[in-house]
């Protein structure tokens, strides 16, 4: 669990945030943190109080309040892989796949918080404590760990835009690499520091600083930080899935039936609670609502995953209840990950069967199950409630849009003060590094002996050229 918290989970919090599709998760950013937020904390209520009070009737393995409770809240982070990689091979509605992924990687953060929270409240020094002391101090504790890492990896990224603003380093992409991984890693072990969460901060800093600081960089720089993050975060997702799939074999287990089968009840009714009535208020201030099509999906789309399973392992309660729970998790994220990540795809073509005539166009694509890939690609939609990047700024060129809110003050305020101005020179030098690099490559595949037919390889470059102008 250590190695877990400290090396395997930062990269994939921090590439999630960092790779992340901005305008939409901006569009979307009030829906995404009611779900995140409030969302995660009635799936934890629902699930917590669930199985105490099962216990309490003697209908499930007995737990304690607190135990009960720090087993709602870890077993509330979604980790949607399977669904995602489905909906971006589908080209579902950009607007459902922005909620699903926004709400996933921030609910991550919110569960580990809201779990250690919970730990810390019911440990020795909170004995003689009343229950609704400890309500309100668990309450104070959650908010304020939340707002202040959220602070610290928003001021860390935000110095890092400047520093690298005002600092020139656009000749050296090796040294502003290395500048930006000092960078990346200095949230966390500050937030963790002074006893908050850094994941939370990790998470903060991956999306200011794709916001502000990753404009900052060169061309290479750029491209080598998103490549180099997408490695990290996928090298350490496949290593905790491997070592979920060998605690199977390789730790003692107790299944305990009524709790596994009363845990997904309480978990699928906790969804439906935090999703159905969350997207009805939502639907109260967005100018284009969420379905009832999209609500199906979200709450189909529930999974548990390693984080959930990692959490359960940093319990440190006794031996018997901490074998129970461990067991528990790891049935449920199986189950979810291959009943409901597998459902999916007869789920959307059932939905798609009894819906409406309006059929949108689909790409053929290869599934690939990860949800780091693009999000952001601008797709045809009949339900788009927000404008890609790319879209808003030739909009706002061509005067058609009125920005409002976050994004008008960003665009005015924001973006001019931590956003350095290229000259033309640097633009042009950093087209010509960019080329040289393409050219060298292009000349190396030239000289292999793989290479037979020249003339196919050349319309395979003027395509992606055209892609990339596009």
């Amino acid at each position: 669990p250590t190695m877990f918290f400290l090396v395997l989970l930062p990269p994939i919090i921090f590439e999630s945030g960092y790779n992340l599709h901005k305008g939409n998760f901006f569009q979307n950013i009030g829906s995404i943190l009611v779900f995140a937020i409030l969302g995660t904390a009635i799936s934890a209520l629902v699930v917590g109080g669930g199985v105490f009070l099962l216990g309490l009737a003697g209908l499930v393995y007995r737990l304690n309040f607190m135990q009960s409770f720090a087993f709602g809240s870890l077993i509330s982070a979604v980790d949607p892989v399977a669904t995602l990689a489905i909906f971006q091979a589908l080209d579902v509605d950009p607007v459902l796949n922005m909620l699903v992924f926004g709400e996933s990687i921030l609910n991550d953060a919110v569960a580990i918080v809201l779990t250690t929270t919970i730990v810390e409240s019911g440990g020795p020094e909170m004995a003689d404590v009343g229950f609704l002391s400890q309500m309100m101090g668990g309450i104070t504790r959650f908010f304020g760990v939340f707002f202040g890492s959220a602070a610290i990896g928003t001021v860390v990224a935000m110095t890092s835009s400047l520093v690298l603003k005002h600092i020139d380093l656009y000749t050296n992409p090796s040294l502003e690499f290395a500048l930006m991984l000092c960078f990346i890693y200095t949230p966390y072990a500050l937030a963790e520091g002074v006893h908050l969460s850094g994941i939370m901060a990790i998470l903060f800093c991956g999306v200011v600083m794709s916001h502000y600081t990753h404009y900052n960089l060169s061309p290479v720089t750029q491209i080598t930080m998103q490549q180099t993050m997408r490695t990290l975060s996928f090298a350490c997702e496949s290593s905790i899935f491997i070592y979920l799939g060998l605690g199977i074999f390789s730790f003692p287990h107790r299944v305990e039936l009524s709790l596994v089968v009363w845990s997904l009840v309480l978990i699928l009714l906790g969804r439906a609670l935090n999703i159905f009535p969350l997207s009805l208020l939502c639907n109260k201030f967005r100018s284009h609502p969420i379905t009832k099509r999209m609500m199906v999906l979200m709450w189909f789309s529930g999974l548990r995953g390693a984080i959930a399973y990692a959490l359960s392992l940093h319990l440190e309660f006794d031996e018997e209840t901490r074998t129970v729970l461990v067991t528990t998790t790891l049935i449920v994220v199986l189950f979810t990950t291959i009943v409901l990540g597998g459902g999916t795809m007869p789920l959307m073509k059932y939905m798609e069967s009894k819906g409406s005539s309006k059929h949108r166009r689909r790409r053929k694509k290869d599934i690939t199950l990860s949800k780091t890939c693009e999000f952001g690609s601008a797709i045809d939609s009949e339900l788009l409630a927000e404008l890609t990047e790319e879209e808003l700024e030739q909009s706002f060129a061509e005067g058609r849009t009125h920005l409002q809110g976050f994004m008008y003050w960003d665009y005015k305020i924001f973006r001019p003060f931590f956003v350095r101005k290229f000259s033309q020179q640097e633009l042009q030098d950093g087209k010509s590094h960019v080329t040289k690099l393409t050219d060298k490559w292009f000349q190396d595949i030239q000289s292999s002996p793989l290479i037979s037919d020249l003339s196919d390889l050349d319309i395979d470059l003027n395509i992606h050229e055209d892609c990339l102008i596009k």
